[in-house]
C-alpha cells in the first residue's frame, strides 16, 4: 500500500457497533490529530433486513471505511457466521481499496475477516496501537500529531483510574436511542433542543432493563470520565457504604467515619473544576426520601439513577427518562443472540408472547438455549395456564411470567434437584447481592443433606451455579476475573423473579429455607460491631436480614445477629438507617416477644442511643421513660436491665438540660451497680463517669473532679493508660481542672493525651478532635493565642467534616472558635459564627435549653464588641433571666451571665444597676466556686470598676488590689487576665458549651 499523498484531504468513516464506541472515539481523535477527516458511524446490523443490504449500505459512506470489529459482530451478534462468510467474500474484493479494519475481539473471528486485512489492537499499549492503526491506513506512524482543542478520548485499553462497575453484559442488545439521549443530556448535546442536565433518573416498570442500560452506559461512555462509580441504592446503608468507599479511591484524607467520607466526596465534587468527568450511578434508587441527600449537588458530577418509582420527579434538578420494553427489532436480535437456534420468525413470536419485556426474554431465551423443545411448542405453553408445569403461582404475576418461570423451575427440578434446592435457598437472600460464598463457610450440619453434599463438592457446587445461570438468567459475579479458576463471589437475581421464587414455595418449605439462610448469616457474623475491621461485613449482612426471616426468628443467635447489625449502624454513625432497621425489627418483636424479653429491651436501649445520637432527644426521652416504667413494674429495683435503662434515660436527660434528674438516675445506677458487680466493674465506672458529667453541668466542679479522678485511676490500673476509655476519662478530668482555674495542669495533661491519641489513631478521630479543642481552650486561657487559634480553628473544621455541621460536638467547637475570633478583633466572622451556632442549638435542643441561652449570650458579647450597646444590653438581660430559670441563680453559667449583664449596664451608664448586680455576683461566686476561682476574681474586678464609677475610690482600690494579687498568684503576673485587671479592663464571661 502506498502512502497517502494528501492526508489532510482524506476522509475516513469509522464503522462501529455501539458496543465499541470508546474505540471509535479514540480512533477518530487519532486520525483528526494527523490531519484527516474522521466520522464515527454506529452500525448495528438489523436482523429483519438481508445482511447483503446492511453491509452494502456501508459503502454509501464518504471516503474510506474503517470497520471496528469485535466479538459482538460474530460470536455474540445476531448475524450467523455463514452470512458473514458469504457477504465478505462477495463484497470486500471489489472495494478492497476503500475497506480496512481493526479488530478488538477477544475470541477468534471468522476466517473471512482476513479479506479486510485487520490489525489487532487488543491488549496493546497506546503507542503500539497508534502505530498499527496508522500503518493499516498507509499513514506514516512518525508523522507528528496536531494538538486538538478538545480533551483527547482515553485509550480504551487504559480505563479510568477510578472505575468500579458491574461486569459488562456481552449480550446487551439495542437501546442505542436511550443511550445516546442519556449521553446527550449529560454532556449538553441533547437533540431537539433538549436542555442539558447533570442528574438523570431512568424510570420504568420492573423487568424493563433499566439496570442493564445504566451498566452499558458506564461501559460505553466510561472513557469520557475520570471516575465511574456504581452504587447499589436498594438500601440506604449500602448506598452510603458505597459512596463512602469512593473517598479513599479519590485519595481524600479521611478516617473511618462514614459521614466524614461522604462529606469529603461531596466536597471534592463541589470543589473540583473537572467534576463533570465524574459519573455516579445509583441503581435501584426507589426511595428518593432516603437517598436524595447522598446525591452530589446539581451541576457537580454526572449522576444516573434507576428507579421503579416516580418519586424523583419532585426532587429539584432531576430529569426523568422513561424506559419501556424492547422494540420488536431489539427483541428479535436479543433472542437470536441468546439462543442461536431460534429463527427470526420464532423470535418474533416469542417476543410477542412475553410482551417484549427484557427480563422475560432473557429467561425464555436462556431456557430455549439449554433445551431441545421445539420453539413453537414452548410458545404454545406460554399461552397455556401454569397448571401445565405443575407449579402453583400467584395471580399477581402476568401470565407469561408465571408460565415461563414455571416451565423453567419444572425442568430444573427434574434434571437437577439439588440445583433447584440451591435456587430456592438463594431466594432467601437479598436479590441484588446473594452471598453464595458464605454458603461454603457455614457448618454443614445446618444445611439440608442434599445442599450439604453440594457445598462439600467444589466441582458439583460450581456446576450447580453454572446451571442456574444457564437456566434461570441469574447473573454470576466472580471474585477474580483473571484467575485461572475464579470463584463465584455473588449471584444477582432480578427482584421480580426473586419474589416469584419465594411465593411459589409452600409455607413449610419456605420456613426450612429461611432457617438455613439465617444460619448462613449467623455464621458470617463477626460479633464485633464496634470493630472497624468488620464494618464491611456487617454492611453486606444487613440487606439479607429481612429476606432471611431474621426479624421473625425466636432463636437467640438470630436475635443477637440483628442486635449486632443495629449496633454496627449506631457506632458507624448511620442514625437514619439504624432507626429504620430498629423500627422494622420492633414491628416484629413487639408482636412476638414479651415486653420484658431481653432482646426487645436491648433493642429499645439501642434505639434510644441512636435517637440521642441523631439529636432526637425528646423522642429518646419518651422511649427511655417508657422502658424504665415498664421494667420498674416487672423487675426489682436492682435488676441490671432496669439500671441500664435508667442510665440510658439519664444520658438523654443530660442532653436535654435536665441535669438534676440525670444526676439522680446516675447516682442510683452507680450505687446499685457497685453493690452487684463491685466498684471497679465496667458498668459501675460508666455510671460514675456519667454522674461526674451531670455534676459538672450542675456547676459542682470540685465534686465532679473527684469522681473523674477516681474513675481515671481505676481505668489506668485496669485498662492501662493508652486505652481509649482511659484517655477519655483523662480528657474529662483535665477539662474539670481547667474549669476550676488550674490552666497549667490542665494544659500539661491534655498535651500528653493529644500526643497519645495521635499515636494510636489519627487527627480525624472524634476523640482526637475533642482533645485538640480542649487543649486549644487551655492555650487560650494561658495567653498562647497563636497556638490556640490553630487548634480551635482546626478542631471546628474537622468536627464539621467528620461529624457533620449539626452534630453537638461540632457546635461545641464552633461556639468556642467564634468566641476566640470575637476576642481577637474578627467581629464580622465571629458574629456570623455565633449566630449560626445559637440558631442550630435552638433547633436541636429548644430555645430554653442552657446551651441555646448561653450561645445567645455569646451573640450579645459580639454585639457589645461591635459597639451596639442597646442590643448587647437586651441580649445580656434576657440571657441572665433565662439562665436563672434554667439552672438556678448560683450556677456558674448564671453567674457568668450576671457578670456580662453588669458590664452591659455599665456601658449604658446604669451605674447603680451595675454595682448591685456585681456585688451580688461576687458573693454568689465566692460561695459556689471559691475565692480564688477566675470567675470570682473577675466579679471582684467588675465590682471595683463599679465602685470607682460611684466615686468610692478607696473601696475600689481594695477590691482591685486583692483581685490583681490573687490573679497573679493563680495565673502569673504576665497572664492576660492579670494584665487586664491591672489596666482596669472590664471583665466579661463567655459561655462554653460542654461536650456530652
Amino acid at each position: 500500500m502506498g502512502n497517502l499523498s494528501q492526508p489532510s484531504g482524506e476522509h475516513v468513516t469509522i464503522s462501529y457497533a455501539g458496543f465499541n464506541r470508546p474505540w471509535a472515539s479514540w480512533i477518530a481523535h487519532q486520525l483528526r490529530a494527523r490531519g484527516l477527516k474522521a466520522t464515527p458511524v454506529r452500525w448495528d446490523p438489523r436482523v429483519d433486513v438481508p445482511f447483503e443490504s446492511e453491509f452494502g449500505g456501508l459503502l454509501a459512506a464518504e471516503g474510506r471505511i474503517l470497520l471496528v470489529l469485535d466479538n459482538w459482530y460474530f460470536k455474540l451478534g445476531p448475524i450467523p457466521e455463514e452470512d458473514w462468510q458469504r457477504v465478505l467474500t462477495d463484497l470486500v474484493p471489489p472495494h478492497a481499496g476503500r475497506l480496512a479494519a481493526v479488530t478488538v475481539a477477544t475470541q477468534e473471528v471468522p476466517g473471512s475477516v482476513d479479506l479486510l486485512s485487520p490489525v489487532d489492537l487488543h491488549d496493546l499499549d497506546e503507542h503500539e496501537a497508534v502505530r498499527r492503526l496508522l500503518r493499516r491506513l498507509s499513514l506514516d506512524p512518525a508523522r507528528p500529531a496536531v494538538p486538538l482543542p478538545t480533551d483527547a478520548p482515553r485509550f480504551p485499553n487504559e480505563p479510568p483510574e477510578v472505575l468500579d462497575i458491574p461486569r459488562r453484559n456481552r449480550r446487551f442488545t439495542g437501546r442505542d436511542a436511550e443511550l445516546e439521549r442519556i449521553h446527550g443530556l449529560l454532556t449538553a448535546t441533547g437533540a431537539q433542543g433538549e436542555a442539558a442536565t447533570t442528574r438523570l433518573v431512568l424510570y420504568g416498570g420492573t423487568g424493563t432493563g433499566k439496570t442493564q442500560i445504566a451498566a452499558e452506559y458506564a461501559h460505553r461512555f466510561g472513557n469520557d470520565y475520570d471516575v465511574v462509580w456504581w452504587i447499589d441504592a436498594t438500601h440506604r446503608a449500602n448506598a452510603r457504604e458505597r459512596l463512602a468507599a469512593l473517598a479513599p479511591r479519590l485519595g481524600l484524607p479521611v478516617g473511618e467515619r462514614i459521614g466524614e467520607r461522604i462529606r469529603a466526596v461531596q466536597e471534592a465534587l463541589r470543589s473540583d473544576a473537572r467534576s463533570h468527568r465524574r459519573l455516579l450511578i445509583f441503581d435501584g434508587a426507589d426511595d428518593a426520601l432516603q437517598l436524595a441527600d447522598l446525591l452530589p449537588d446539581d451541576g457537580h458530577g454526572h449522576v444516573l439513577l434507576t428507579s421503579t418509582t416516580r418519586d424523583w420527579s419532585a426532587v429539584p434538578g432531576i430529569r426523568e427518562i422513561g424506559i419501556r420494553s424492547f422494540s420488536r427489532v431489539e427483541s428479535v436480535a436479543f433472542v437470536r443472540r441468546r439462543a442461536p437456534r431460534v429463527t427470526p420468525g420464532e423470535a418474533d413470536a416469542l417476543a410477542s408472547a412475553v410482551q417484549d419485556l427484557p427480563l422475560l426474554l432473557a429467561q425464555t431465551a436462556a431456557w430455549l438455549d439449554a433445551n431441545d423443545l421445539p420453539v413453537a411448542e414452548y410458545i404454545r405453553q406460554l399461552h397455556d395456564t401454569p397448571r401445565s408445569a405443575r407449579i402453583q403461582t400467584e395471580a399477581t404475576y402476568p401470565k407469561g411470567f408465571q408460565t415461563a418461570w414455571s416451565i423453567t423451575l419444572g425442568t430444573l427440578r427434574e434434571r437437577d434437584p439439588k440445583a433447584a434446592m440451591l435456587l430456592n435457598l438463594l431466594a432467601f437472600f437479598s436479590p441484588n447481592e446473594i452471598p453464595v460464598r458464605l454458603l461454603t463457610e457455614v457448618h454443614y450440619k445446618d444445611l439440608h443433606d442434599d445442599l450439604d453434599e453440594l457445598v462439600r463438592d467444589p466441582r458439583a457446587w460450581h456446576l450447580a451455579l453454572r446451571r442456574l445461570s444457564e437456566y434461570t438468567a441469574v447473573r454470576l459475579d466472580y471474585q477474580q476475573e483473571l484467575a485461572d479458576n475464579p470463584e463465584v463471589e455473588q449471584v444477582l437475581m432480578h427482584r421480580l423473579y426473586h419474589r416469584f421464587l419465594r411465593e411459589q414455595l409452600p409455607a413449610d418449605e419456605a420456613k426450612l429455607y429461611a432457617e438455613m439462610a439465617c444460619q448462613v448469616l449467623i455464621s458470617a457474623d463477626p460479633r464485633r460491631p464496634a470493630d472497624t475491621r468488620d464494618w464491611a461485613r456487617y454492611a453486606r449482612l444487613i440487606p439479607h436480614l429481612e429476606f432471611a426471616g431474621a426479624f421473625e426468628s425466636n432463636r437467640p443467635a438470630v436475635q443477637e445477629l440483628v442486635l449486632n447489625c443495629v449496633e454496627y449502624l449506631r457506632v458507624r454513625g448511620e442514625s437514619r438507617s439504624g432507626l429504620k432497621l430498629c423500627d422494622e425489627v420492633l414491628a416484629h418483636w413487639q408482636r412476638r416477644l414479651d415486653p420484658s424479653h431481653g432482646a426487645l429491651l436491648s433493642l429499645s436501649h439501642k434505639r434510644g442511643n441512636i435517637l440521642r445520637q441523631a439529636g432526637r432527644y425528646h423522642e429518646a426521652e419518651q422511649l427511655g421513660r417508657t422502658v424504665v416504667r415498664r421494667l420498674a413494674t416487672d423487675k426489682p429495683a436492682d435488676h441490671p436491665d432496669l439500671l441500664r435503662a435508667k442510665d440510658g434515660l439519664g444520658s438523654t436527660l443530660l442532653a436535654l438540660g435536665q441535669f438534676t434528674q440525670a444526676r439522680d438516675l446516675f447516682t442510683e445506677a452507680a450505687a446499685r451497680f457497685a453493690e452487684q458487680f463491685g466498684t471497679e466493674a465496667p458498668q459501675t465506672l460508666a455510671a460514675r463517669h456519667n454522674l461526674g458529667l451531670a455534676l459538672m453541668l450542675l456547676g459542682r466542679y470540685s465534686e465532679a473532679r473527684e469522681i473523674h479522678r477516681e474513675v481515671l485511676q481505676i481505668r489506668q490500673r485496669r485498662l492501662r493508660s493508652r486505652h481509649i476509655l482511659t484517655l477519655h476519662s483523662g480528657a474529662v478530668y483535665a477539662r474539670l481542672i481547667r474549669l476550676l482555674g488550674d490552666y497549667p495542669e490542665a494544659t500539661s495533661r491534655l498535651e500528653q493525651i493529644v500526643r497519645t491519641l495521635r499515636q494510636i489513631s489519627d487527627e480525624r478521630h472524634p476523640q482526637s478532635i475533642s482533645a485538640d479543642h480542649q487543649l486549644g481552650l487551655c492555650r487560650r486561657r494561658a495567653g498562647a493565642y497563636d497556638e490556640a487559634r490553630d487548634r480551635l480553628s482546626s478542631a471546628a473544621f474537622r468536627a464539621a467534616q467528620v461529624l457533620g455541621p449539626q452534630h453537638p460536638e461540632t457546635l461545641v467547637a464552633e461556639a468556642d472558635y467564634a468566641t476566640f475570633l470575637r476576642e481577637h478583633g474578627e467581629l464580622g466572622t465571629a458574629l456570623k459564627y455565633a449566630e449560626s451556632v445559637a440558631e442550630r442549638y435552638a433547633r436541636l435542643l429548644g430555645r430554653d435549653h442552657p446551651y441555646s441561652i448561653g450561645t445567645r449570650a455569646n451573640v450579645g458579647l459580639a454585639l457589645a464588641h461591635a459597639g451596639d450597646r442597646d442590643a448587647a444590653l437586651d441580649h445580656a438581660g434576657s440571657a441572665h433571666r433565662e439562665m436563672t430559670a434554667a439552672v438556678g441563680r448560683d450556677h456558674p453559667w448564671t453567674l457568668g451571665c450576671a457578670l456580662n449583664l453588669s458590664a452591659a449596664r455599665s456601658r449604658v451608664d446604669d451605674v447603680e444597676g451595675a454595682h448591685g448586680l456585681s456585688h451580688d455576683t461576687l458573693m454568689r461566686a465566692g460561695r459556689a466556686l471559691g475565692a480564688r476561682h477566675p470567675l470570682t476574681l473577675s466579679a471582684k474586678t467588675a465590682l471595683a470598676d463599679d465602685l470607682r464609677a460611684l466615686g468610692r475610690v478607696g473601696q475600689a482600690a481594695g477590691f482591685e488590689e486583692d483581685a490583681v494579687r490573687r490573679l497573679s498568684d493563680t495565673l502569673g503576673p504576665e497572664h492576660p487576665h492579670t494584665r487586664d485587671a491591672q489596666r482596669r479592663v472590664r471583665p466579661y464571661w463567655d459561655f462554653e458549651p460542654q461536650p456530652l
